[in-house]
């Protein structure tokens, strides 16, 4: 066995590898980007050297400069975990040239596996069955547009060297098929470094199902069955369970037999995961060969899980040239497995990727890296900032439980107990999936989130009153906590008014509009002198109203807005501290958390989280609103093109610009008809969130 390992990657996998040697007595050595210098994995290894900028090709994909490194400091391997390096022949066959262990197969089947087109044909030769499509060298676009024709629409338009979902396009007509290919192209340049193309029918009701596989270099071959991974966003994985429900005995064997030989065809050692499209056509359902990505997955906790095998223990054991552990008659399912990605995005904004710091980073009891009930595999920790150079992921959440009816059980509640603040992020998206019909009962295909989308996006889980009072409460208790021992009482907000009665406004916005709340007969039980316990609650009266826009408001901005009741009660609660109340509302008991970011108030209860909008009314005087028609860039990245020029006109919804950022594209449209006024960016420039990219003159007519 090794006695010391470099790994050539960052975040979540790179702490993942780092458990499992520390586990067996390998040393590890991280390396790190400027972006990185702080990082978790820097922390949890051995020995950490800096590599390079934060932007990926100066760092994570400088091969030369990382097996430099592995020389220096007397490792013997290298593992590249999932992403940056992991595929790349060429950096395993250098590995190889300068004595190094590459910890994963062959450059050879690498090559052989990496080109999607050359796989297909392969598994053509070895007899894995393949859907239809085109796989060829010939790149010309009308030519491949022919080929799209031929095959019948709608088809998937997929870079042959892509992986991650990237570079993948689904194309339903004849006339979209060039502008989505050129669309393909530049992000495969982006994210592979290669625009090769593959073409292939889409399939009706496809499930994304996949084997574990795994080979040594003796000639031994087991899988350990299969993951279903069809809840899909942007064709990246939201979701994985194992085992694949619906999959019988025969279908797990026929899909298993292949798998593995479609890696003898190869001659595969390491681990690695065969990819199938699996058509469901009248009941029935046929596996197609999709690809096989030649390294470990994000998804392998939930193989572990239902295996109660240690994969990256496996990847070390073969990479010494050690036989496998097991043989396939040893390996057996034991219960159901889920993982739910937590990443960093906004799904009612068309996913989009968000950076920012990890304001509040709480999470359930769990095991990390270890195959248990509860696992969180993460690489950041709170208060670590979410960058726009690497992917969003921030965490996996893995359960495991004996049915898949409970597994989902555990897993809802787990994500129930995580709290994430300072950047917006899926966790309440995930557990709106698993409550949905579709997946609960198990009516999986890769359309699943399309399908649900009434249930999944814009959604208010907590009670308009639920937040309103949690974010009083809150405001309350910070005011109220203890200053010293020696506060004079008529420092304590405590209510008290001794010739009148306590009364005080708050100014608040939900789902986009404004609320005025007003609270009176305040009792601060916290602040008082009564003897503090269970019973010991503050309490206040609550009145809520909406603010009515009329034809005066609209006018005239100094006529005060009309308000129109929307609750009124009595509200009794205690606060442990600034984030954990107890509610009594409505005859109900509610258990609430909160933290405030930039004045917007995160609430979580058992029933899900939601946030609303306190405004502290003194941090806004002098604010001028921001002129009709100004373009800002949504997060940080790269101008990939303009789709305008200065003078041009355009009409609301039109393609303006196009952004990059962590490998995936984002069109800007117009917000209103207008003239092109001023391009701010050129193509190729770095943009900040909020930069303004152009501007536009609105078209308005007058007299």
């Amino acid at each position: 066995m090794f006695s010391k390992i470099l790994i050539a990657n960052r975040g979540e996998i790179a702490c993942r590898v780092a458990a499992t040697a520390k586990r067996m007595g390998v040393r590890t050595v991280a390396v790190y980007s400027d972006a990185d210098r702080g990082a978790k994995h820097v922390a949890v290894c051995d020995e950490a050297v800096y590599l390079g900028g934060s932007a990926p090709k100066d760092s994570y994909l400088k091969g030369d400069a990382i097996i430099a490194i592995a020389l220096d400091v007397g490792a013997q391997a290298i593992h590249p975990g999932y992403g940056f390096l992991s595929e790349n022949a060429d950096f395993a066959q250098a590995c190889q040239d300068a004595g190094l262990m590459f910890i994963g197969p062959s450059a050879d089947a690498i090559r052989a596996m990496g080109g999607k087109s050359e796989s297909k044909r392969l598994m053509e030769a070895a007899g894995v069955p393949l859907i239809p499509g085109y796989h060829g060298d010939n790149q010309d676009a009308g030519f491949l547009q022919q080929q799209a024709d031929s095959i019948g629409y709608p088809v998937l338009i997929k870079a042959s060297a892509g992986g991650g979902g990237k570079g993948m396009r689904i194309v339903e007509n004849s006339s979209d098929f060039i502008d989505l290919l050129d669309s393909c192209r530049r992000e495969a340049i982006t994210s592979f470094g290669d625009d090769q193309v593959l073409i292939e029918k889409y399939a009706l009701k496809p499930r994304h199902i996949e084997i574990q596989v795994f080979g040594d270099m003796h000639g031994n071959y087991v899988h350990l069955f299969e993951r279903d991974c069809s809840v899909q966003r942007r064709h990246q994985k939201v979701l994985e369970e194992a085992p694949a429900p619906g999959v019988d005995a025969a279908m797990r064997e026929a899909m298993g037999t292949a798998a593995i030989e479609a890696a003898r065809a190869v001659n595969y050692f390491g681990a690695g995961t065969v990819e199938f499209i699996v058509e469901q056509r009248e009941g029935a359902m046929n596996f197609y060969f999709m690809e096989m990505n030649t390294r470990l997955q994000v998804e392998h906790p939930v193989s572990e899980a239902i295996s109660s095998v240690d994969l990256v223990e496996w990847q070390l054991l073969v990479a010494a040239g050690q036989p496998l552990p097991k043989a396939q008659d040893e390996l057996v399912i034991n219960g159901h497995a889920i993982e739910a990605r937590i990443c960093a995005e906004n799904p009612d904004n068309g996913f989009l990727p968000a950076t920012g710091t990890l304001f509040t980073y709480q999470k359930p009891e769990h095991s990390t890296f270890n195959i248990t009930d509860v696992r969180i595999d993460d690489g950041v920790r709170e208060g670590d900032v979410i960058s726009p150079f690497y992917d969003s992921m921030v965490a996996k959440l893995i359960v495991h439980a004996p049915t898949r009816e409970q597994a989902l059980a555990k897993l809802d509640r787990a994500l129930a107990q995580t709290r994430i603040v300072g950047l917006p992020n899926n966790v309440a998206f995930l557990r709106y999936i698993l409550n949905t019909e579709s997946f609960s009962q198990a009516n999986l295909d890769t359309a699943l989130i399309e399908r649900e989308a009434d249930e999944l996006f814009n959604q208010h889980p907590l009670d308009l009153s639920t937040l309103v009072v949690t974010a009083i409460t809150q405001q309350l208790a910070s005011e109220s906590a203890p200053q010293g021992s020696d506060i004079d009482p008529f420092s304590k907000p405590t209510g008290f008014r001794a010739y009148s009665d306590y009364t005080r406004s708050f100014s608040l916005v939900y789902d986009e509009q404004k609320y005025q709340a007003r609270i009176s007969n305040w009792h601060n039980a916290n602040s008082s002198d009564s003897k503090k316990g269970s019973d010991n609650l503050s309490s206040f009266a609550l009145t809520l109203e909406k603010e009515v826009a009329n034809d005066d408001t609209q006018e005239n901005t100094n006529v005060a807005a009309q308000t129109e009741m929307v609750y009124e009660g009595q509200v009794g609660y205690t606060s442990t501290d600034a984030h954990n109340h107890t509610l009594w509302l409505d005859g109900a008991r509610i258990n609430a958390q909160s933290w405030t970011n930039n004045e917007t108030v995160y609430v979580f209860t058992n029933s899900g989280r939601d946030e609303i909008t306190l405004i502290d009314i003194m941090a806004h005087v002098g604010e001028e609103t921001a002129a009709v028609g100004s373009l800002k860039s949504p997060m940080p990245g790269q101008v990939v093109a303009f789709k305008v020029a200065v003078g041009d006109s355009v009409k609301k919804g039109e393609p303006l610009a196009v952004i990059e950022a962590m490998k995936i594209e984002h069109t800007i449209t117009a917000p209103t008809d207008g003239m092109v006024a001023e391009l701010l960016f050129a193509a190729g420039d770095l943009v900040a969130d909020g930069d303004e990219l152009l501007r536009i003159d609105s078209e308005t007519s007058e007299g």
